[in-house]
C-alpha cells in the first residue's frame, strides 16, 4: 500500500513537471514509464525540447521552483544548467531531461529506452486521474452500508432533539 502510494506521488510529480514543460511551450515533451527490470532506480523519465538555451533554462528552473513551492521537493542533483543544451533534474524516482532540439536528436533517449513505454502528458493525465478515481472508489467501498444506515439514523435522531430544546427555549422566553 505504502509502494503504492509513493507510485502516486511520483506521478503527480511528474505531471506537474509536465505541466510547466507545456506551460514554457517545451515542445515534444514525452513521458517515459521505464521498464522496472530495465530501469534500476527511476521509474519515469521526462524528456522535452527547447528552442534555445535560455528557453531550456527557463523550462529547468520552473520546474525546480515549482516543485519545491508545490511538494517541497528538490531535485537530488542538477546537471547542465550553465550550458543550457541538455538539463538533467534528477529526483531520484524520475528524471527530467531539457534538450536543445538538436541535442534530443542527437542522443535520442527514446531510442535508447526501447522498453520505456512513450506517453505524452494527456495520456499520462488521463492515466492518472484513473487511477485515482479506482482509489476513490476502493475507499468509499470500504465503508459498509450498515455503518451508513446507522450514521445517518443517529444523525436523524440528533435533528428532533436541536428543535425540541429550541422549542422550549423560546416558550421559556414568553
Amino acid at each position: 500500500m505504502a509502494e503504492n502510494q509513493a507510485q502516486q506521488q511520483t506521478r503527480i510529480l511528474v505531471q506537474a513537471a509536465a505541466a510547466v514543460c507545456e506551460e514554457k511551450k517545451g515542445e515534444e515533451t514525452r513521458i517515459l514509464e521505464l521498464d522496472p527490470v530495465d530501469s534500476g532506480l527511476s521509474d519515469f523519465f521526462l524528456v522535452t525540447s527547447a528552442s534555445n538555451d535560455r528557453q531550456a533554462i527557463a523550462i529547468a528552473d520552473e520546474i525546480e521552483l515549482r516543485l519545491k513551492r508545490q511538494f517541497g521537493t528538490m531535485p537530488n542533483s542538477v546537471e547542465g544548467r550553465r550550458q543550457g543544451e541538455w538539463i538533467l533534474l534528477d529526483y531520484v524516482d524520475f528524471v527530467v531531461h531539457v534538450f536543445l532540439k538538436e541535442r534530443r536528436a542527437f542522443y535520442d533517449i527514446e531510442r535508447l529506452r526501447k522498453s520505456a513505454r512513450p506517453l505524452t502528458p494527456a495520456e499520462f493525465d488521463e492515466e492518472l486521474k484513473a487511477a485515482l478515481a479506482a482509489k476513490t472508489r476502493a475507499v468509499r467501498g470500504k465503508s459498509s452500508p450498515a455503518k451508513k444506515t446507522a450514521a445517518r439514523k443517529t444523525a436523524a435522531k440528533k435533528v428532533p432533539a436541536k428543535k425540541a430544546a429550541a422549542k422550549k427555549k423560546t416558550t421559556a422566553k414568553r
